[in-house]
């Protein structure tokens, strides 16, 4: 059973780094590209997990220097304090907040809810930035595998009780969107229902795969429901590329040190290029009332066959209303 455990583990650890390299070679390949086309989001409000460093702070940059009004959703106010301060330097007139976002907590995840909608704002855009990779073993506040738990159920939670907001403020000219940032490694992910929370043969790569798997299938069945009932409102996930961030610091040392010198010769992106699918996600044109995709430098591209399974779509979200104590 132990070399069994063992096996599964350097399997998951090793078909995690093969699509890693696969990523970074396709990426290269193909040269980077960007949102060419910036429209102005005067007027608009943005909610971004995460906002306040690496990638989720340089979309709430380029989403506030084209006039959106945004709030970064973290757990840490000095973090913010910076992140708004290096913001307004070159952007004077930025809209930027801050209001405290635990994804590891539904009780602050509610609490973050209930302060944002008391401001009585529209909501246009909604960025599922935030999330963990490759921590070692831990549960959440309400007892979740953390990868589980923040990168999947937290944002589960924090989408379906901003729906009704967004429904809202999306128009039939100018949709509200919903931008799922997971990862190329969803390929190798499954979603084990018997052991959501990993405990019986915990490997940190395969707890990431399933948490980012988790946000396609989420992506797709809410983009169906959205046609349902018929919201102008588009849900899309996809992947930032492989960019030199602090996310990689889970990772074993020769990886880290590996990553970190193919940021220095660039051969991995920059937290900004890494942002652009994310703000090409939230504000192209080329994708205005368009949901259910999965995005790669900035174009549309299949996403594993897995995630295109519709039961599976669906045993994933009641499954995950369930452990939220939503109701479908």
């Amino acid at each position: 059973m132990v070399v069994s455990k063992v096996s599964s583990m350097a399997l998951s650890m090793i078909q995690t780094y093969l699509v890693g390299v696969q990523a970074t070679i396709s990426q290269l390949l193909q040269g980077h590209r960007c949102l060419t086309d910036q429209p102005r989001q005067d007027g608009k409000v943005a909610i971004v997990t995460g906002g306040a460093k690496g990638i989720g702070l340089e979309v709430t940059k380029g989403l506030a220097q084209l006039g959106m009004h945004v709030f970064i959703g973290g757990r840490s106010q000095d973090e913010a304090n910076i992140a708004i301060e290096h913001i307004k330097k070159s952007c004077p007139q930025a809209k930027v907040e801050f209001i405290r976002l635990d994804l590891a907590s539904m009780k602050s995840i509610h609490q973050f809810v209930e302060k944002f909608k008391s401001r009585q704002l529209p909501l246009h855009l909604l960025i599922n930035n935030a999330g963990v990779m490759l921590t070692p073993y831990s549960l959440t506040e309400d007892g979740f595998e953390t990868h589980f738990g923040i990168n999947h159920l937290g944002h589960f939670l924090l989408t379906n009780l901003l729906l009704d907001t967004l429904r809202s403020s999306g128009k039939s000219d100018h949709w509200s969107r919903i931008v799922f940032v997971s990862s190329a490694v969803h390929s190798i992910g499954d979603i084990n229902f018997d052991d959501l929370n990993s405990s019986k043969n915990y490997s940190p790569h395969a707890g990431y795969a399933q948490s980012k798997l988790a946000n396609v299938l989420t992506a797709y069945e809410l983009q169906e429901r959205l046609l349902a009932d018929q919201s102008h409102v588009t849900a899309n996930a996809l992947h930032p590329g492989v960019v030199n961030s602090d996310l990689y610091q889970h990772v074993m040392w020769p990886m880290r040190v590996a990553q970190r010198i193919m940021g220095w010769i660039g051969l991995t992106k920059t937290p900004a290029q890494g942002a652009d699918t994310i703000l090409y996600a939230a504000m192209s044109p080329d994708l205005e009332g368009i949901g259910g995709h999965y995005l790669d430098n900035c174009q549309s591209v299949p996403s594993c066959d897995q995630s295109y399974n519709k039961d599976l779509q669906k045993r994933l979200w009641e499954e995950s209303c369930r452990l939220v104590h939503l109701q479908e």
